[in-house]
């Protein structure tokens, strides 16, 4: 189990969602027979699926971070770019769009890398490595941006088989010192040991990931809630990534969450975008007004290797 080694603030999000496609439109280019599609759409919630066939990865990451309002005249205060992926690879070599990217934001005197690893959990990862960083940076105003979504680069990342589609909206995060408008308090995350699920998802290791699931994603909660030193009520809001509708009522039902603090629209508005759910997710429940002073939610996630990851937050 990781458990949080420092404290920072989310300073501002934005994301990059590009034109959605009708789920119906792409049921052919993925294969999906009658059965599948009528699951993914009734049951599991999913209707439009964010798509940039005429975009790279690196305009995508471009567009994300050029809305960030508090960005805007502080480049020379960022000292790290940290690209949350995913997916271990998203563009052909010798391409690099972090680098593509970090260029076009004028951001190269920053310290500039990728995490991966951890799947879809591997947003929240990069809060807890931008966190980690800042602390020991010395210097009190230095920012860290994380940039988080990745590009179906292959037919093998449009979908996983029986749980979701996968879009391609991007997030922007420009995380500061303990001094922001979201504070971090308490993160957990955990690998399962299944290396080999990230590259052949056999029948055995879908069997394995959907009996560890629930219990799996309930341990991280658990332990990044207890964390931040308060209680499953205390929750305002629950931000998970955009799986699937089923998956995430079932997850509130077992630790008692209702289902009015489990914030899923955008599961039917942009699929399932990668490590950028949360922050997606985030930037909606801003515009919408759902998230009050004081307020302390949940961010979660689960990647594909069986990692689990949850954040508490106070905005």
């Amino acid at each position: 189990m990781r458990l949080m080694t420092a404290v920072a603030s989310i300073v501002d999000v934005s994301s990059y969602l590009p034109p959605t496609v009708p789920l119906a439109e792409l049921r052919h280019s993925l294969g999906l027979d009658d059965q599948q599609a009528r699951r993914f759409g009734r049951l599991y919630g999913l209707d439009r699926i964010c798509q940039a066939p005429d975009q790279t990865e690196a305009e995508l990451l471009t567009a994300a971070a050029a809305k960030l309002e508090a960005l805007k005249g502080q480049e020379d205060r960022v000292r790290y770019v940290i690209r949350a992926k995913g997916l271990g690879t998203t563009a052909p070599y010798p391409i690099i769009p972090l680098r593509i990217a970090t260029e076009a934001l004028g951001l190269t005197r920053a310290s500039a890398f990728a995490v991966a690893d951890h799947g879809c959990a591997t947003g929240l990862l990069a809060l807890d490595v931008a966190a980690t960083l800042l602390a020991g940076d010395g210097d009190p105003d230095a920012l860290a941006l994380i940039l988080s979504g990745d590009k179906t680069f292959t037919p093998f990342t449009q979908w996983v088989a029986d749980v979701t589609v996968m879009g391609e909206g991007v997030a922007a995060v420009l995380v500061g010192a303990d001094t922001g408008r979201d504070r971090m308090l308490g993160y957990a995350s955990r690998i399962h040991g299944r290396t080999d699920a990230v590259v052949d998802m056999t029948p055995e290791i879908v069997r394995h990931a959907r009996q560890i699931y629930q219990s799996a994603l309930a341990e991280v909660v658990h332990a990044a809630v207890g964390a931040a030193g308060i209680t499953i009520p205390d929750i305002d809001l629950v931000l998970p990534h955009n799986v699937n509708r089923v998956s995430w009522t079932v997850a509130a039902e077992n630790l008692g969450i209702p289902r009015d603090r489990l914030f899923l629209d955008n599961i039917a508005r942009t699929g399932h975008c990668f490590c950028a759910d949360p922050f997606i997710n985030y930037e909606r429940v801003r515009q919408l007004g759902l998230l009050r002073p004081g307020d302390r939610y949940l961010m979660t996630s689960a990647g594909l290797g069986q990692t689990f990851a949850a954040m508490v937050l106070q905005h």
